[in-house]
């Protein structure tokens, strides 16, 4: 699990004074009602998802043990999305299942530059798979539950809520995911790679970090990019990505302009820099710049900013409509291959 060291943030000033309530005493009848229905919906996600979570062993050449993470099977052949730390170099793993089952697997490729990994079970079997969700859908406070093997602790459960989406986060290769999903659901070493779940069942998330020394600040990788890095690896063998030189992050378009200008959606991509001589730049695309669309297809966030670049737009030249200060702008931009950091 990648860990981000920082220093430990103090809580607001404690007021120790009884604070007088309405309403029913802690414990009452609706309380009781309330966590009951709470505590079936994480039992019923964990009885649907659980079995198709699994834990991942690397070994070095000699046979001894060289790391552990964890897995969640998103076809029933096999299909096991991780994280690229977890399996980072390996060609082979042991998969574990819930129920005992030791199966071989072979690494088809990994993407550190959003550390996500792709294997498929070597064996010819049906397996328990989990859905990938629309991870566009998700709406901070919502249920968010984690399953995985922290610590060695296998089929571990927590669960917590979307903190915030949209976060940027920077991978082991010095490279930023974007995209990446804010939870308070407790993640530990060997959670790598698990699944962060709905309440509906559905994997919105693959975990990835922690932030050490904090309490309840954990993250995961998007599902919508994990289901982009999934199909690029079966198509192509590795993640091709059209480069134009930019990040950005989530945001709302302002509501006035928005409506002066007609815009159906609520979001698009705020640019937040610019790399120096790159096709943005040479384009003339500037940080705080809204991307609104590409090629006439609409952006609502960094997601759709991530799938619409992918390898078909290479060495093409590309349309970006922007939302600058109060105008409506075009842009032309010939986005190049995106290197291997």
């Amino acid at each position: 699990m990648l860990d981000f060291s920082t220093e430990p943030v103090l809580d607001g000033d404690r007021n120790d004074e009884p604070v007088s309530r309405s309403g029913p005493a802690p414990g009452g009848p609706d309380d009781t009602a309330l966590f009951d229905a709470y505590s079936r919906t994480v039992s019923d996600v964990v009885e649907r998802v659980g079995p198709s979570v699994v834990r991942l062993d690397l070994r070095r050449p000699d046979g001894s043990p060289q790391g552990s993470g964890s897995g969640v099977i998103v076809s029933p052949d096999g299909l096991i999305l991780t994280n690229s730390h977890v399996v980072h170099g390996a060609r082979r793993v042991e998969v574990t299942t819930l129920d005992g089952r030791r199966l071989a697997a072979r690494v088809l490729s990994e993407d550190p530059d959003t550390d996500l990994a792709l294997a498929r079970i070597e064996e010819n079997t049906h397996l328990p798979h989990a859905t990938l969700g629309d991870s566009k859908k998700l709406r901070p406070g919502q249920l968010a539950i984690a399953i995985g093997n922290p610590l060695g602790f296998d089929a571990t459960v927590t669960a917590g809520v979307v903190s915030a989406l949209g976060r940027t986060l920077r991978s082991q290769n010095g490279r930023m995911i974007d995209d990446v999903i804010q939870t308070d659901a407790s993640l530990n070493p060997g959670n790598s790679g698990g699944p962060l779940v709905s309440s509906s069942g559905e994997v919105i998330g693959v975990n990835t970090a922690i932030i050490r020394g904090a309490q309840g600040i954990c993250f995961a990788v998007a599902s919508n990019t994990a289901n982009f890095v999934l199909g690029e690896i079966l198509r192509h063998g590795r993640v091709r990505r059209a480069y134009i030189g930019v990040a950005a992050s989530t945001a709302v378009l302002p509501r006035r302009l928005a409506l002066r200008l007609g815009l159906a959606q609520a979001t698009g991509a705020l640019i937040t820099a610019i790399e120096k001589s790159s096709p943005a730049a040479e384009a003339d695309l500037m940080t705080g710049d809204f991307v609104i669309a590409v090629d006439g297809q609409q952006v609502t966030g960094v997601d759709d900013l991530v799938r619409l670049l992918n390898g078909d737009r290479i060495g093409k030249t590309v349309r970006v409509d922007v939302l600058r200060r109060s105008d409506m702008r075009k842009f032309w931009v010939g986005p190049t291959e995106r290197k291997a950091a």
